[in-house]
């Protein structure tokens, strides 16, 4: 079986609960756009330190290489590293583009076995305040050349995508 179908079986057994809302914008066989956005019960500025310094906390462990042997990090900086560490084991899973704290981070490359199929990625956290609470948007946008066909896999990542999105709902509103 290659890791591609293992990864939809695993998430698909797993009856992820899903945030407000996640949606699969556009799909095709070179690409996909998702979009996953919750309410979280905490202003901004908390919502935006949970989501950054706290990834450890809330990205699930079983969508890491190394599970919990490793430690997730977020350097929250124009050409900082979205990155996992487990002793002299190290993989960069995104690179930053842009910040704007409190408001938005923008994120390339490839998550999971998308980096190991050759594809880039776009993704883009927005934190919008709305009274007390924060409405956090996450939206990922992925294409290149693939053997493949992407279709079906957009709505297995935005699964895992919604996964994790509830992780730093849960993490954020409860710090």
């Amino acid at each position: 079986m290659t890791p591609t179908w293992i990864l939809i079986a695993t998430v698909l057994a797993g009856g992820l609960a899903l945030p407000a809302r996640a949606e699969v914008r556009q799909a095709s066989g070179n690409g996909f756009e998702l979009e996953n956005s919750a309410l979280v019960q905490a202003p901004a500025d908390r919502v935006w330190e949970a989501m950054t310094a706290g990834i450890d906390h809330w990205w699930p462990k079983d969508h890491s290489w190394w599970g919990s042997e490793s430690t997730l990090r977020l350097d929250a900086r124009a050409g900082g590293c979205f990155c996992e560490l487990a002793g002299e084991r190290q993989a960069q899973h995104l690179q930053v583009a842009l910040v704007e704290p409190g408001q938005r981070l923008r994120l390339l490359g490839g998550l999971g076995p998308l980096q190991a199929m050759g594809l880039q990625g776009v993704a883009e956290w927005t934190l919008e305040p709305q009274g007390q609470a924060t409405r956090v948007v996450w939206r990922y946008t992925v294409g290149g050349y693939s053997t493949t066909d992407l279709t079906a896999l957009a709505a297995v990542v935005d699964r895992v995508q919604a996964q994790q999105l509830d992780g730093l709902v849960r993490w954020a509103g409860t710090r």
